[in-house]
C-alpha cells in the first residue's frame, strides 16, 4: 500500500486526467441509460414462470397486472337484463387500445354468476395485457377514458382497478432520483462541515460524484449483455453517494491526523493510505463479497441489482485509493482552510464513553444484548409478499371506489389477484369444478380457449399478497391435477410468491453460509485474529435480524408507517426485498466494523493492552463513525422518499439498520465484547497465519490496568501499558 500511494502521488496529473474522462464519460451515460431499465422480476425455469411464458406465447398477455373493468347498471336494472349493453361497454373499452393484444374474461362470455354483484345491478370484467416493458402508465390511460365514456353514453357507471393501480393511486408526487441525491448530498455536506470545518468538507463531495458517474458508465456497459432492473437507478445514486463519502471521511480523517502529529504532507499521505486506506480496501470488498448473494439466487433482477451493487464499493474504493491520495497530496493542505477543528488529540467524549464501556463491560453487553433481543422479537411474524396489502395503497379515489364496489356488492378482493391456470382444453369442464370446490375459492371459470389449451381463471375470495394466504395456490394445484389427464400449468400473484419462496428463500440459508465464510477468511486475514472475525460476523447476523424485526413492526404491523408515511400495514414484505436487504447490510454494516477493529487492532500492536486499544479505537473512531452513519442515513432516508412504498421499505430497512449498527452494535456491543473477551481477541496461530500470508499473532501476557486508572489515549508512550 506504500509503494502504491507513493507511486499514485508521483503520478497524480496523469491520475487526476484518467478520472476526470471518466468523469465525463458518466455525465454522457446517464441519457442513454434511462432507455435501457428493466421492470422484469421473473424467476426462469420455475413453475409460475413457466406457465406464464405459455400463458405470453399462446395468448400474448401475461399476469403481470389483471386489470378489473367494472360496470353498474341504474337502479332498476340487471346486468343480466341489460347483457348486450353492457357488453358492448365493455368491448368498445377494449377496441380503445389499438395494435394491443387483450385476454378479456366477463358475465357475457362466461355466463357466470360470480361475475355479477348479490343485487344484480355490478358486474367485471379481467382484461390482461402483454408484458409491461417499462416502468409508469400502461395501456390504462387508453382504456379507462374509453371505458367511462362507453359507460356514460349507455347511462352507466364505470370504474377500472388493479392492484398496480392502487399502488399508484396512493403515491404521492416523488421527486426525481437526481433531485434526491442532491438533497442527500446537501446533508452529507453539513456533516462533513462539522467534522472537518473547513474546504476540506467539499473533498468527499468531489469523490462520490466521480465515483457515481463512473458507476453508471459501467452500468450502461452492463446493459449491452444483461438487462438492468430500474431499483439500480436508486441504489448507484444514493448508495453510492453515502459509500463513497464514507470512505473519503475516513482517509481525510486519517491524513489529517497524521499532519496534525507533525509528518510532511505526503508522509501523511502514505501513513493514511497505510492504515485508513487498507481497511476502506477490506470494507469495499467485504460489501462486494456480500452482494454475492444476489448474483448466486436464481432470479435476473436480483442478479442485475447484485452486479450493479458490487460495482458500488469496488469503484468508491478505486476512486479513493487513487484520486483522493492524488488531490490530498497536491491541494489538500490548501483546501483544508481554515481548520478550526483540531486532529491531535483523540475525542475527550468518545474516549469517555470507552473508558464507561471497559470498566462496565458486563453491564454493557447485558444492555446491547436486550435492545437487540427486543428490536429481534418481532421478525418471527415476518411475511413475503409481493408488496403491500391493500389497505397500504390508496385511500381514496376511483380506483378504490372501484374495487369497494364490487366488495360491498360481495364479490371478494381476490378479483384483483386470480390464479391462471393453464389445462389441455378437453380438460377444462373438470378443471374448473376442480378449482370452484378448492375452500377459499369464490369462482373459477374457463376464461379462454386456443388450440389445444385452455385458460381456467380462478378467482380467490380473499387476495393472494402474502405467504400465507398464498398457500391456496398449493389446494388448487392438488386438486386439479388429481382432476385432469394433461399438463397442468398454473400462474398469478400467488404462484410467484411460492415460486420465490421455494427458488430463493430455500436456498437462502446456504448462500447466507457461503457469504458469511468467505467473509469470516478475508477478516481473518484483515485483524490477523480467529476471534474478532467470527465476533463480527455474528455481530452482523444479530443486527440484521434487529433490523427485520424493526420493519416487521414498523411497516409489516403498521407502527410508525402511517404516522410517517401515512401508509397503512402493509401485511407482508415484497418478496424481492429482504435478500437486498441483507446483502447490502451485511457489507456496510461491516465497514464501521473494519474501520474500528482496525484501529484498535492497530492500538493493540503498539501497546499490547486490549483496555488501551478499545479506548483509543473508539476514541478515534467513534465520531468518524457517526458521522459516517448520518451521511449514509441521510442517502437511505432520500430513497424512503422514492415512488412505491417498496422503495419506501426499502430506505427505512438500511437507514435503520445503519443507525441501530452505529449506536447499540459498534458504540456498545462491539467495544464491550472485545474487553470482555481480552488478549483472546489478537490471536491468529502460525499455521493459520502462514496460509493466509500475514504475520503470526501469539497470545501476550495478560496486563491488568485497574479501571481507575485508565489512562487518556494519545498520553501512553509506545510499546507501554
Amino acid at each position: 500500500m506504500e509503494r502504491f500511494a507513493r507511486l499514485v502521488m508521483h503520478h497524480r496529473r496523469i491520475v487526476s486526467a484518467i478520472w476526470f474522462v471518466l468523469l465525463v464519460g458518466g455525465v454522457v451515460s446517464t441519457g442513454p441509460l434511462n432507455d435501457r431499465w428493466s421492470v422484469d422480476f421473473s424467476l426462469p425455469g420455475q413453475p409460475g414462470d413457466v406457465a406464464e411464458q405459455q400463458l405470453i406465447d399462446t395468448y400474448g398477455v401475461s399476469t403481470y397486472d389483471s386489470y378489473i373493468a367494472v360496470v353498474t347498471v341504474p337502479q332498476g336494472q340487471t346486468v343480466e337484463g341489460s347483457s348486450e349493453a353492457v357488453d358492448g361497454v365493455i368491448t368498445t373499452a377494449v377496441a380503445a387500445v389499438p395494435d394491443v393484444e387483450l385476454r378479456v374474461v366477463d358475465f357475457a362470455s362466461t355466463q357466470d354468476p360470480g361475475f355479477l354483484t348479490d343485487d344484480g345491478r355490478t358486474t367485471y370484467a379481467l382484461i390482461q395485457a402483454p408484458v409491461p416493458v417499462t416502468f409508469g402508465a400502461q395501456i390504462e390511460t387508453q382504456l379507462d377514458p374509453a371505458l367511462a365514456e362507453a359507460a356514460q353514453a349507455a347511462g352507466f357507471e364505470s370504474g377500472l382497478t388493479s392492484y398496480t393501480l392502487l399502488s399508484a393511486g396512493g403515491e404521492p408526487a416523488s421527486s426525481s432520483v437526481l433531485v434526491e441525491t442532491l438533497l442527500a448530498g446537501a446533508a452529507a455536506l453539513l456533516v462533513l462541515l462539522f467534522v472537518y470545518a473547513s474546504f476540506l468538507a467539499l473533498l468527499p463531495l468531489l469523490i462520490a460524484a466521480v465515483s457515481i458517474l463512473t458507476t453508471f458508465m459501467l452500468v450502461l456497459a452492463m446493459t449491452t449483455f444483461t438487462d438492468v432492473n430500474m431499483i439500480v437507478l436508486f441504489l448507484v445514486a444514493l448508495i453510492g453517494l453515502g459509500v463513497a463519502i464514507d470512505y473519503s471521511l475516513i482517509v481525510v480523517s486519517r491524513w489529517r491526523e497524521e499532519r496534525a502529529h507533525g509528518r510532511t504532507n505526503e508522509e501523511a499521505v502514505v501513513v493514511a493510505m497505510k492504515t485508513a486506506g487498507r481497511a476502506v480496501m477490506a470494507s469495499g470488498v467485504t460489501v462486494a463479497i456480500s452482494l454475492l448473494a444476489l448474483l448466486i439466487l436464481p432470479v435476473p433482477a436480483l442478479r442485475s441489482m447484485g452486479l450493479a451493487g458490487m460495482l458500488i464499493p469496488l469503484v468508491s474504493v478505486a476512486v479513493v485509493l487513487t484520486l483522493l491520495p492524488a488531490l490530498l497530496s497536491s491541494v489538500g493542505p490548501r483546501i483544508d482552510y481554515p481548520r478550526i477543528r483540531k486532529e491531535n488529540t483523540a475525542s475527550r467524549g468518545w474516549s469517555a464513553w470507552a473508558r464507561l464501556i471497559v470498566r462496565h463491560r458486563i453491564i454493557a453487553t447485558v444492555s446491547a444484548v436486550v435492545m437487540l433481543g427486543l428490536l429481534i422479537v418481532p421478525v418471527s411474524d415476518l411475511k413475503i409478499g409481493p408488496g403491500s396489502s391493500l389497505e397500504s395503497l390508496a385511500a381514496d379515489g376511483p380506483r378504490v371506489e372501484a374495487l369497494q364496489t364490487l366488495t360491498d356488492g360481495g364479490v371478494g378482493a381476490g378479483v384483483l389477484t386470480p390464479i391462471t391456470v393453464l389445462v389441455p382444453a378437453a380438460d377444462a369442464p373438470g378443471a374448473v369444478e376442480a378449482a370452484r370446490g378448492v375452500d377459499g375459492v369464490q369462482t373459477a371459470v374457463a376464461g379462454t380457449a386456443r388450440g389445444d389449451t385452455a385458460v381456467i381463471d380462478v378467482f380467490p375470495t380473499e387476495a393472494t399478497l402474502d405467504s400465507d394466504t398464498s398457500a391456496i395456490v398449493t389446494d388448487i394445484r392438488t386438486e386439479v391435477e388429481a382432476a385432469v389427464d394433461g399438463e397442468v400449468a398454473i400462474t398469478g400473484v400467488g404462484p410467484t410468491i411460492e415460486d420465490y419462496l421455494t427458488a430463493v428463500y430455500d436456498k437462502f440459508p446456504y448462500v447466507l453460509g457461503l457469504i458469511a465464510l468467505i467473509t469470516y477468511v478475508l477478516l481473518v486475514r484483515t485483524f490477523r485474529s480467529v476471534l474478532l472475525p467470527l465476533k463480527a460476523v455474528l455481530v452482523n447476523l444479530i443486527s440484521l435480524a434487529a433490523v427485520f424485526g424493526s420493519i416487521v413492526f414498523f411497516w409489516q404491523l403498521g407502527h410508525g408507517s402511517d404516522v410517517i408515511f401515512d401508509v397503512a400495514p402493509s401485511g407482508a414484505i415484497n418478496f424481492w426485498l429482504p435478500v437486498v436487504i441483507f446483502a447490502f447490510l451485511f457489507g456496510l454494516s461491516m465497514d464501521y466494523e473494519v474501520f474500528i477493529l482496525s484501529r484498535m487492532r492497530e492500538e493493540y500492536d503498539r501497546t499490547g493492552d486490549t483496555a488501551m486499544a478499545v479506548i483509543t479505537g473508539i476514541g478515534r473512531t467513534g465520531r468518524l463513525v457517526t458521522s459516517a452513519a448520518l451521511i449514509l442515513f441521510f442517502s437511505f432516508s432520500a430513497i424512503a422518499t422514492g415512488p412505491g412504498t417498496d422503495t419506501k421499505v426499502l430506505g427505512t430497512a438500511l437507514g435503520v439498520g445503519i443507525l441501530i449498527d452505529a449506536t447499540i452494535v459498534r458504540a456498545l456491543f462491539v467495544p464491550a465484547l472485545v474487553s470482555l473477551f481480552g488478549r483472546w481477541n489478537w490471536w491468529l496461530p502460525g499455521w493459520v497465519a502462514r496460509l493466509l500470508f500475514v504475520e503470526p499473532s501469539p497470545l501476550h501476557p495478560v496486563r491488568v490496568v485497574p479501571p481507575d486508572v485508565l489512562p487518556e489515549p494519545d498520553k501512553v508512550p509506545a510499546g507501554t501499558s
